[in-house]
């Protein structure tokens, strides 16, 4: 555990709530007081100094730690993806900014972190009620942990992609700046709230089109146009139209090796026989039958509604390349009635080596109850599970969610400087609800302040550790470079 972080003490209660209760019950009024205190043990410009750690570990070698508990066939991938730059060396290296963020001093306030809060992890998913909304949308991290973890995460993030899009310096500070202000100013707001309203607080896409339409041209008002419409498409039947196809009058998924492997084909690799129809909706029934539990009733009863007909390996993300990925096709009424779910693994967070181990005995149960606690809403079909599935037959935690339900990005390859600016205010008020739903808000409002000493602090450190990042990419490329040799 960090020297400079000490985490609540944990005596292994199964719910985020049981959490949320244990704290010292101040009043808002004696929060604030506590949280301007803070100040003087944690100045507000404590980031600003950032400098890497003279007993800091080699940055390749916690990457290939990590690979020792992935899929082997998969790890090369993983490689490929986080090689192709700086910026997606960053994303796929939360563990080692754990580490070095686990060496600064932080004011001690807990909340549920998301532990990879980088620009690339915010976007537009469906609400149940089917409204887009704008919110964190990954979690594999998520634990109990300092609030400034994940703020700094996301500046450095914002940073790196503006290096990465050959933005100016002034234009990244203004970024960077802005993410600071966002968080800032919102957390500050929610600090007037009451309890009930930060919680219902939330930002969806039609607030945020009118927040920034009049500052759009038409072009670019077209471009989020097309964003917004191919997100609401993203759903199970285009998941059904794209990935599968009809085979003796059955769904099944289309083989695309490497990222897309059907488990029939997975076996017959592996030389044991092929699972035959009956087998495969009986490997499915099993793979549901813990997780139906772990979902509200009405939604288990929804979900019994449909039969499994086919499941294969998907690779998805960077950092996640390697683990565990399932997609699951079930079908309703008929083929096109279909539901398709992401059944991904959930091992350690990184953070938890730094902060303590998190409180739920199944992985897959932290990842989907810090998503509910951070997010305003969440996807209907959430929940947990586990299962022997893999060559060394332990059993993995697992969390389960639908593949695409309105989900999108903006694309951060095309995008410009202002639009950098605005999202990255965005994430920086979306954080801050998530950490005001989940912690002391009152207490961290207090500490930041009117000024914009933190903010400016935070474009200090960012700026130092997308050098550092930079460092970190070269020493991973000569690593593997030298084990290919």
């Amino acid at each position: 555990m960090s020297k400079h972080f000490k985490s609540l003490k944990r005596n292994r209660p199964t719910a985020i709530s049981t959490l949320l209760s244990d704290n010292e019950q101040r009043s808002a009024s004696e929060s604030k007081k506590y949280g301007k205190s803070l100040r003087k043990a944690v100045p507000r410009d404590v980031l600003a100094t950032w400098t890497a750690s003279s007993a800091r570990p080699d940055p390749a070698e916690l990457i290939f730690e990590q690979d020792k508990t992935r899929l082997k066939d998969l790890v090369p991938i993983r490689h490929e993806r986080m090689s192709v730059s700086a910026f997606t060396f960053y994303r796929g290296a939360a563990l080692i900014m754990a580490s070095d963020l686990s060496m600064v001093p932080a004011t001690g306030i807990e909340v549920q972190v998301c532990g990879d809060a980088h620009i690339s992890n915010f976007g537009l998913f469906f609400s149940p009620e089917r409204h887009t909304v704008f919110d964190i949308n990954d979690f594999d991290e998520t634990t109990r942990g300092p609030w400034e973890w994940d703020v700094a995460r996301l500046a450095a993030s914002v940073e790196i992609c503006g290096r990465d899009r050959g933005f100016s310096d002034k234009q990244r500070k203004e970024a960077v700046l802005a993410a600071g202000q966002g968080y800032r100013k919102a957390m500050r707001s929610f600090a007037e709230m009451g309890n009930l309203d930060v919680w219902y607080a939330h930002l969806d896409i039609d607030g945020l089109r009118k927040a920034f339409d009049d500052k759009l041209d038409k072009k670019k008002r077209k471009r989020a146009d097309k964003t917004l419409k191919k997100a609401k498409s993203k759903n199970s039947a285009r998941a059904v139209a794209k990935l599968t196809e009809v085979v003796d009058g059955e769904l099944r998924i289309k083989s695309d090796p490497p990222t897309i492997v059907p488990l029939r084909d997975l076996v017959e690799q592996s030389g044991r026989e092929v699972p035959k129809d009956l087998d495969m909706a009986q490997l499915v029934a099993r793979v549901l039958k813990s997780y139906r539990k772990t979902l509200p009733p009405e939604r288990s009863t929804l979900i019994d509604r449909y039969r499994g007909v086919d499941i294969a390996r998907k690779v998805v993300g960077v950092g996640s390349v390697g683990t565990r990925a399932w997609i699951v096709v079930l079908q309703g009424a008929d083929e096109s009635d279909c539901l398709v779910l992401q059944v991904k693994e959930a091992s350690d967070s990184v953070l938890e080596r730094f902060v303590g181990r998190a409180p739920q005995a199944n992985h897959g149960q932290r990842v989907v109850e810090g998503q509910h606690a951070m997010q305003t809403v969440s996807d209907l079909f959430l929940g947990w599970t586990s299962m022997p599935v893999g060559e060394d037959g332990r059993r993995h935690d697992y969390y389960v969610r639908q593949l695409w339900d309105g989900k999108g990005s903006i694309d951060l390859g095309v995008v410009e400087p202002k639009q950098l600016k605005r999202l990255a205010m965005a994430c920086g008020g979306t954080l801050a609800h998530a950490h005001a739903r989940t912690g002391d808000r009152f207490a961290i409002a207090s500490y930041l302040g009117k000024s914009d000493l933190f903010e400016q602090s935070l474009v200090s450190f960012a700026n130092a550790y997308a050098d550092q990042n930079e460092q970190d990419y070269r020493r991973f490329l000569t690593a593997l470079t030298n084990m290919a040799e």
